[in-house]
């Protein structure tokens, strides 16, 4: 989870090669062949990268060589890659918001925006004029429209957990009347995360030489992109906006067809059909426990960038969940089911409700699974952070050597590497100390004023919000450099338990223990996940030869962008969708399920003795 839910990477799977060692990155055939490979003319078969494609696998984690070819880019960091590339994020945040609510997922932007940004730039570039944002367009400039994206698109993850969690309980109003607030929510778990990624891009990137495999997938897709210096090269550019093209408009075509015919294209009730075709009454169980068809593109496209581990797992989990433990519960007596029409449809039952008016002796099944799977999630988050104690020790640890000039803190040998590349950035292409450490605590400053301003959290909490961002954002680089899974979202859990027994000790009144909670929360796991997904844009402008200043700012533009876009997107859901932040409404469209762990971890840690 991105900060409030699983952040997963792209469907770009590592392969071996014949000079690969077992923890360098390899991209897959399909999108980097040697020349060796690649001797086939362009009047026969498409191959799938250009033939002439300059650069290497990242194995060593230097940049690619540069283009003798390519035309110099003199300015990347320009309105039309602020703008479109912060629009292109806000298209993935919507979707975020969508498959938040929907299955507790969300997906980076980086390679949307990579791709869709050439689709857009390229073009635009050819026919118009430089006054109105024509002139070349190359793989640099294409790497900041990938940072605004990024930034931009990155920032709604807030609002399918914490934020909806707090109009569950009754701690806010109403998105249109909390506007304000949510601006400064946004704003302030934005900014500190942006600053702190500065100086780990050193660490990890320039002396660790983390592999980063999406984002370096995405140095891939960006660099091949503008190889078109062959037949085949401009084929495979531009199949690959054809492709996405095409999947853009088949699900709107289709969604739009499943609204007027849902049950042909969106729903299939199998068990319902059956049960009043064939009189088979006792088939109603099956579809009272949710037992049908959902046809959702979001869906397919979820399970294809997840992969079969994460696919897996679901499965597994829905099974045991739906097909074992929930029967279970009701055989048991442990939980009961609402009739939905005892008088027409006897046995027709609902079994998903959360809104019993006695949760304790009479919950549904839904609700009595919620509380061992928040466990096993509780669980999974120190399990995390135990497991990655070791690591992150060596790390800190050297970070720390580095800032006081040592070599080592420790006469034993340290496991990371102590040959650094060198920083390719020349250095007025460098982010000045003064903007980010400035930044650092400018943004600091203003989580604590407007935490205790706006929300009324204690300073102290504050504080530990953000040492807490600090650590987790130390743990999912870490981990989202190594494996490309960001862990951040599940272990952030582990902060609400933190600041859970601080406001117990305080010994404050439940709601506003429940509001400091959930806010500090979301502002630990939001700034460490925006910090990890800055690193590895970071990481992308680095193999590209990028200006790591011109990243920056064009994340700093996309963030500034997304705060705005993200909260009218959240309030537009939440007009359009009611359920999203009233508790009392059933909701069909979304299952909730960061908003519920959340919810219900908040509800037990500040719950009076």
């Amino acid at each position: 989870m991105s900060n409030a839910v699983e952040r997963r990477g792209a469907p770009y799977a590592p392969l071996a090669t014949e000079d690969s060692g077992p923890e360098q990155f390899r991209l897959t055939r399909l999108e980097h062949r040697r020349s060796h490979d690649s001797q086939i003319s362009d009047d026969d078969i498409e191959v799938e990268a250009p033939e002439q494609l300059p650069g290497k696998p990242a194995d060593t984690g230097a940049p690619f060589p540069v283009d003798p070819d390519a035309p110099p880019e003199h300015s990347v960091l320009t309105w039309r890659s602020i703008l479109i590339g912060s629009f292109l994020g806000l298209i993935v945040g919507a979707s975020n918001i969508y498959l938040g609510l929907k299955t507790g997922f969300s997906f980076g932007a980086s390679l949307f925006g990579a791709i869709f940004g050439f689709a857009v730039l390229k073009p635009m570039s050819n026919i118009l004029s430089d006054k109105w944002g024509g002139g070349y367009f190359g793989p640099k400039e294409n790497c900041t429209v990938q940072s605004a994206a990024t930034a931009s698109g990155g920032l709604t993850t807030l609002f399918v957990a914490a934020v909806p969690a707090m109009y569950h309980l009754g701690l806010m109003t109403t998105p249109q009347q909390d506007m304000g607030k949510l601006f400064l929510l946004t704003t302030i778990s934005a900014f500190y995360g942006l600053f702190f990624a500065v100086p780990l891009r050193k660490y990890y990137i320039l002396q660790q030489k983390l592999v980063f495999p999406t984002p370096t997938a995405t140095a891939y897709t960006i660099q091949s992109l503008h190889a078109t210096s062959t037949p085949s090269a401009r084929r495979t550019a531009s199949k690959k906006i054809n492709i996405i093209g095409a999947s853009f408009i088949f699900a709107l075509v289709f969604k739009t067809f499943a609204a007027y015919v849902p049950g042909l294209f969106w729903d299939w009730h199998v068990f319902w059909w059956l049960s009043q075709g064939l009189g088979i009454s006792s088939l109603l169980s099956l579809e009272s426990w949710g037992w049908w068809i959902e046809f959702t593109p979001a869906f397919f496209s979820a399970g294809a960038l997840s992969g079969l581990n994460a696919s897996w797992s679901f499965m597994i989990g829905t099974i045991l969940a739906w097909g074992v433990l929930g029967p279970l519960t009701v055989w048991t007596g442990a939980a009961v089911g609402q009739p939905i029409d005892a008088e027409n449809y006897p046995g027709y039952m609902n079994y998903m409700s959360m809104t019993s008016k006695d949760l304790i002796n009479s919950p549904s099944p839904r609700y009595w699974m919620l509380w061992p799977g928040v466990m096993v999630m509780l669980v999974y988050s120190f399990v995390e952070v135990l497991w990655s104690s070791p690591m992150f020790y060596r790390g800190f640890r050297a970070a720390i050597a580095r800032l006081l000039g040592s070599k080592s803190l420790s006469r034993r040998p340290s496991s990371v590497p102590q040959e650094e590349i060198e920083d390719p950035a020349p250095p007025h292409e460098q982010i000045k100390t003064w903007q980010w450490v400035g930044g650092l605590i400018i943004s600091s400053l203003a989580t604590l004023i407007v935490g205790k301003l706006s929300f009324d959290m204690d300073a102290t909490v504050g504080i530990v919000a953000l040492f807490l961002a600090f650590v987790f954002s130390f743990i999912g680089v870490q981990s989202s450099g190594t494996t490309d899974v960001n862990p951040v979202g599940t272990i952030a859990k582990a902060s609400q338990l933190v600041i859970g027994g601080i406001t117990k000790g305080q010994g404050i009144d439940v709601k506003k223990a429940q509001k400091t909670n959930l806010l500090a929360g979301a502002l630990a796991s939001q700034a460490a996940s925006h910090s990890v997904d800055m690193v590895g844009d970071l990481k992308t402008g680095h193999l590209l030869g990028a200006s790591p200043a011109s990243q920056f700012w064009a994340q700093v533009a996309g963030s500034f962008l997304g705060i705005w876009l993200s909260v009218i997107l959240f309030v537009l859901f939440a007009s359009a969708y009611p359920c999203v932040t009233d508790l009392t409404i059933e909701c069909t469209a979304f299952g909730m399920p960061a908003v519920t762990a959340w919810r219900s971890v908040t509800e037990a840690v500040t719950k009076p003795e």
